[in-house]
């Protein structure tokens, strides 16, 4: 195939996949078009039933590539068809060969990289007749705010018992072997309202409280293989008033699992000696948020994409993630699922690009994944 043919198909979905506004629970815009695309290579797909029971005009889209033949391992690829909330307009352009958002917000090559890439992908093993172990296509909608539909999903519909997302912003190579645990807290902080001007001295500030107990918390890196964060404050009703609640949204992310319990408890521990010493009490909601895991260079996943790599040109480099995809959901319901670099940069900022040759080029990698699998004993 002509190179600059290629480039110039995948070009155009990329750009109309990103010009498509996709917040968490708004997908059904971008599913309708990934729809169309995938009748107009040909082929048959289905829709889940969880996008109302989720929050989202969108369920998981399945569809399974025709041509399978025995033997080899089948596979499934997945990606998201939502971004994080938009703060701008959506006008993607190509500068130097690179994709961005001119409009002042995410360009969302995170996720609508990797759906254009397994869809040309998909075009190309129908066109080319491509042999397969068998190959599914999962798209799933609310992952940014948590893995949503991929949780939905029920996994027995699937074939396949290894896959593949592409979701980490890093240069193509980058093997995620290790994600972590991650647990979120919800705190909130419960004092006494009185006039801040008048009355001062008969109110219990829970923002004081809220202060006093972040000033105290486990926060940042904590050690190589941990962190913790408050990424959310609430509180007070104005200016004038000593405020009589407070909430913070905090998290905790290990490749650790014992050290998520332990350092969600510091956490806990702090936010009670701030409330008892600030005459306030407090209401805590502890939940686990996603669970991690951890591959090995010789297990399956791993080995075929460390192949499908070297196949397509490019040296395997296998290393954790401190965040999660889709991947984590999969793997803790006993599937294989690795996530591999697509080439994003800066994802979730006003800066996110990509190159359209790393479009290009992990096209080449997946059908690289397609035929060591087909191969694989």
């Amino acid at each position: 195939m002509e190179q600059t043919q290629l480039t110039t198909r995948i070009a155009d979905l990329f750009l109309e996949l990103c010009a498509i506004p996709s917040p968490p629970g708004e997908e059904r815009a971008v599913a309708d078009r990934v729809i169309r695309e995938l009748e107009a290579i040909g082929l048959e797909w289905d829709e889940d039933g969880c996008g109302p029971r989720i929050g989202s005009t969108a369920g998981n889209v399945l569809c399974r590539l025709p041509g399978r033949r025995d033997g080899g391992v089948p596979i499934f690829l997945c990606a998201h068809f939502d971004t994080v909330p938009l703060d701008g307009a959506l006008e993607p352009v190509v500068e130097d060969g690179v994709v961005r958002n001119a409009g002042g917000t995410i360009l969302g090559a995170d996720d609508k990289a990797a759906l254009a890439v397994m869809l040309e992908a998909a075009r190309r093993i129908v066109a080319e007749g491509r042999p397969h172990a068998g190959v599914e296509l999962l798209f799933t909608p609310m992952e940014e705010i948590g893995l949503v539909g991929a949780d939905a999903f029920d996994v027995s519909r699937l074939e396949a018992r290894v896959g593949f997302v592409y979701d980490q912003a890093a240069p193509i190579g980058d093997v995620v072997v290790g994600s972590p645990t991650a647990q979120e807290l919800q705190l909130s902080f419960v004092g006494r309202a009185a006039h801040a001007g008048m009355y001062p001295e008969e109110g219990r500030s829970a923002i004081v409280a809220a202060a006093r107990a972040i000033a105290d918390m486990p926060l940042g890196r904590i050690d190589e293989l941990t962190s913790a964060n408050v990424g959310l404050v609430r509180g007070g009703t104005a200016r004038n008033v000593v405020a009589e609640r407070c909430t913070l949204e905090a998290e905790v992310r290990s490749h650790d699992n014992g050290r998520v319990t332990e350092v969600v408890q510091q956490i806990v521990d702090a936010a009670a000696f701030a409330a008892s010493t600030s005459e306030c009490s407090l209401e805590t909601r502890v939940e686990p948020k996603y669970r991690g895991y951890r591959f090995r260079s010789a297990d399956l996943a791993v080995r075929l994409a460390v192949d499908a790599l070297a196949r397509a040109g490019f040296e395997a480099r296998l290393g954790l993630s401190g965040g999660a995809a889709d991947a984590n959901v999969f793997n803790s319901r006993g599937l294989q699922c690795v996530n591999l670099a697509n080439g994003m940069t800066d994802i979730h900022t006003p800066d996110e690009r990509i190159a359209l040759g790393d479009l290009e080029r992990m096209v080449d990698v997946t059908l690289a994944l397609v035929d060591v699998a087909r191969e694989s004993r």
